[in-house]
Order: structure tokens, then C-alpha cells, then sequence
């Protein structure tokens, strides 16, 4: 890995509304297990980038019916499945899962999917079609970060996004997989494979580092 001044820590959507803390949200197993690994992570960077998601309770895309969940069908270009509440703001689930930093102690943060009919998985655009960036992107290239170590909530999705994202636009990624969790065995497989054959260095944990 390139020297300690190059490198970027990124935790991905690593809130509480993705962990059994909320199992009435979107509860991924394990996911309130992460916080001591990515801080782990984060101490192998020069920089610690941390995104949440922030979304209105009356978005377009929110339904109640369990066989929707998943699902496309959402009445908005700029959202294209259908998911439970989660991760409103001033609620348990918006929260950073416990022993993480503020948000305001990171280097740079993004809140995504703010817009009701808007639903970003990565954290780097605000919009589907990643035309509408969150400034992420470019404040690494400002810094002169070349990689960046991505662990997050969950690996099928959030992390996923932003990991190709981040692949896309020139950055040699390494998803640490101990400091993320995924939501289905078949959908994570899925997403390591897509994220293997973007060129994304895979590590078990922050021991392969050392």
C-alpha cells in the first residue's frame, strides 16, 4: 500500500438503522460490530471520510408492505427500489453505531438521499445516474490520496456503490471485509465479485496491513 500521506479511511453509512440496535429499520446482522475495525483502519491513513444516510420519512420510495422491500417499481427516476423507514434524522437509526467518531471529528462527511424522491446507495453522488457529486472525489484528488480503505454498511449496497465509485474514478480501493457487514449471502457474493473484477484489492482484515 502507498505511503501513510496518500491514503484515505472510509467509513461507509456505518449507522445504527443498518445493525440489530434498530431492528425495526433495515438491521444487518453483525453491523454494530464494525466500529473497532474501522477504527482500526483508520489509523493506517492520513484522512477518515465517513458517510450517513439522512432520509425523509415520507420519501417516495418507503413502504410498509414486506414483499415490496427490495423491490423496483418506485414512482421516481431518482430511486429505484422500495425500502422500510430508516436512517431519519434526530432518530436512534440516523446515529453513528457506538465508538465511532462524530461526525463533525471526521476529515470530510457526507449526508446522502436528504431529497424524497432521491435514493443514492454510494457516497459519492448524490443521484443514480452519478452525475451530482458529494464533493468526495475531489477533495481526495486535492489531498493527493491515491488509495482508499473502504469498510462500511452493508457490502451489497452502500459499500458496494461507493467502492466502485471510488474504482471508477482512478483510486487503487481495498475493502477491508472485517470492517463491513452484508445483508444476503448471495448479494454480497455478488458484490465482491463485481468489486474483485473492478480491480479492488480485497483484505480479510487491518492484520493483512501490518
Amino acid at each position: 500500500m502507498a505511503e501513510k500521506n496518500f491514503v484515505a479511511s472510509f467509513d461507509v453509512d456505518a449507522q445504527r438503522t443498518f445493525t440489530p440496535l434498530c431492528p425495526d429499520e433495515l438491521p444487518v446482522v453483525g453491523g454494530d460490530e464494525i466500529a473497532d475495525e474501522l477504527n482500526r483502519q483508520a489509523a493506517y491513513a492520513a484522512v477518515r471520510i465517513g458517510s450517513k444516510d439522512a432520509h425523509s420519512p415520507q420519501a417516495v420510495w418507503v413502504t410498509n408492505n414486506a414483499e415490496q422491500i427490495g423491490q423496483p417499481g418506485v414512482p421516481s427516476k431518482h430511486a429505484n427500489e422500495f425500502w422500510p423507514v430508516h436512517a431519519v434524522p434526530g432518530t436512534e437509526g440516523f446515529k453513528l453505531i457506538p465508538d465511532l467518531p462524530h461526525p463533525a471529528e471526521y476529515d470530510y462527511f457526507v449526508w446522502k438521499g436528504v431529497e424524497p424522491d432521491m435514493h443514492p446507495y454510494g457516497a459519492c453522488y448524490h443521484d443514480l445516474d452519478e452525475q451530482r457529486s458529494t464533493g468526495v472525489i475531489e477533495w481526495l484528488r486535492a489531498r493527493s490520496i491515491s488509495h482508499v480503505l473502504v469498510g462500511g454498511l452493508a457490502t451489497d449496497y452502500c459499500v458496494k456503490a461507493t467502492v466502485l465509485q471510488l474504482a471508477n474514478a482512478g483510486f487503487q480501493v481495498i475493502l477491508n471485509r472485517a470492517a463491513c457487514r452484508g445483508i444476503a449471502e448471495d448479494t454480497t457474493r455478488q458484490a465482491i465479485e463485481a468489486m474483485r473484477e473492478a480491480g479492488v484489492q480485497l483484505i480479510e482484515s487491518t492484520e493483512a496491513l501490518a
